[in-house]
């Protein structure tokens, strides 16, 4: 919304640079990549050439969702939420075909600061959301790209948008589907889970802070020097301060739109987290805290010292940081994130409701293609290394997908029962055997760090000869 931590940290995020692996992975192998071996390429996904939408990005970290804290486990309505959220078929003809998410945009529900859509992306990192190519009807002329802003905690940050204009979030995420992508109208219920899903990410635990948003003991001097400077009167405006905007108390946010000389209102946003939300600014256009700091001491005439920016620097690090929870890419936990997007037919095959059941079992299908993808064609190899596991692997995520095909067209047919011993065996699959065939050939594919960077490194040579 305008792509990702318990969902998948790049299955999802749209189909680009793993299918420029995938390409990639045919020359490593001895094969001829085909004329569209690029993820920017025109023919195949419909991006402009030197699109980057960080696909292969191992080391973001997971949500964390409010429902597991508190509960234990998410509920349906965030289950079915997050299918919704990492499938492109909840978004228009434009988006399908490059395997756009709103997961593309907001990785695991935070920000994608390297995404980068030439003529849509002043920077990495933001988006025009008025576009022609995802929605001619909303293209305002205008390239007037905005950061992608992380979704974490968005249920404390209405009202929605850098400007604030929409105060509902169930409004502003159908002006996302329908308006900036082109999607058809979302069911309500497709639209309430999206809602849930979103409104389930939490904030990342900042061990710096209290509950009042105050730091706490450990805090070094320079960190409590800058939050005395962040609560100070301004010299030339004495009722305003950084913290009357961003109140501690309130995750640094008042829910209100300024004018800071940025180009017009705008909401204020939140600092927490905001280590991990560069650039900042609604346009992108500082990349660290110094520079913001730089600038509000011009525009506000606030007289800092050198010693002052840095302190209040330190400061906004701290209040800023977050513990993320360590996530390592395997095709395991991978799997494991798409088993987590099939879970909603647990309840939709009894329920017999048609459109998640269509909507898990093409995006699934689709999830499980890209993960195939990881696990290379041993045919054509100059070596057996790995010739058996990386068969069986394939033949694994076959089967699975095999499975799934059985349990749209049973359910197609009204044979409600058969659907569910379908589902059963894909279970059973998937949480059995599954795992220890990809386990087993990892070794041998592009989830190996050297074999992907190898892949990657030829794949880009062979494209350079083809052009």
């Amino acid at each position: 919304m305008a792509r990702a931590e318990h969902s998948h940290p790049c299955m999802t995020r749209g189909c680009g640079a793993w299918t420029a692996l995938a390409a990639a992975a045919l020359i490593w192998l001895g094969s001829s990549p085909d004329a569209h071996s690029s993820p920017a390429n025109d023919g195949r996904t419909g991006l402009p050439i030197g699109t980057e939408l960080d696909e292969d990005a191992p080391n973001n970290p997971r949500e964390i969702f409010h429902s597991e804290a508190t509960r234990g486990h998410k509920s349906y309505m965030s289950n079915l939420g997050n299918l919704a959220f990492n499938s492109p078929y909840t978004l228009g003809d434009t988006a399908r075909k490059a395997h756009v998410s709103c997961a593309t945009c907001h990785v695991n529900g935070a920000s994608n600061p390297r995404l980068f859509i030439p003529g849509l992306s002043t920077r990495p990192g933001t988006f025009d959301t008025t576009n022609s190519l995802f929605n001619p009807k909303t293209d305002n002329g205008v390239l007037d790209a905005v950061t992608i802003p992380s979704l974490r905690g968005a249920r404390f940050l209405g009202p929605y948008g850098h400007d604030g204009r929409t105060a509902s979030l169930r409004d502003f995420v159908r002006n996302v589907v329908v308006n900036e992508f082109a999607g058809a109208e979302p069911s309500p219920q497709i639209l309430d889970a999206l809602v849930a899903y979103i409104e389930d990410i939490d904030f990342l635990p900042n061990p710096n802070l209290d509950k009042a948003g105050q730091l706490n003991a450990g805090a070094t001097p320079a960190q409590k020097r800058g939050e005395v400077l962040f609560s100070r009167p301004f010299p030339h405006e004495s009722g305003m301060s950084c913290a009357s905007c961003h109140m501690p108390s309130a995750a640094f946010v008042d829910h209100r739109q300024h004018d800071v000389g940025s180009g017009g209102l705008y909401k204020t946003p939140t600092l927490l987290n905001a280590n991990f939300n560069a650039p900042y600014f609604h346009d992108g256009r500082f990349d660290n805290f110094g520079q913001v700091i730089d600038y509000f001491n011009r525009q506000y005439e606030l007289g800092f010292s050198a010693q002052d920016r840095i302190d209040l620097a330190e400061y906004l690090a701290a209040l800023g940081n977050g513990v993320r929870p360590e996530y390592r890419l395997s095709g395991t936990n991978v799997l494991a994130d798409i088993n987590g997007f099939a879970s909603v037919l647990d309840m939709a095959i009894p329920r017999q409701d048609r459109e998640v059941v269509t909507l898990a079992v093409r995006s699934v299908t689709d999830l499980l293609h890209d993960l195939a993808d990881h696990y290379p064609d041993p045919a054509g190899r100059d070596n057996s290394d790995g010739l058996h596991e990386l068969t069986l692997a394939r033949e694994t995520i076959a089967a699975l997908m095999q499975n799934l095909q059985r349990i749209d067209a049973a359910f197609a047919a009204g044979r409600v029962s058969e659907a569910a011993d379908q589902y059963l065996n894909y279970r059973k699959l998937s949480f059995a055997s599954a795992p220890l065939a990809l386990q087993t050939a990892e070794p041998w594919s592009l989830f190996n760090p050297m074999l992907r960077a190898r892949a990657a490194a030829r794949g880009a040579s062979g494209e350079r000869s083809l052009n």
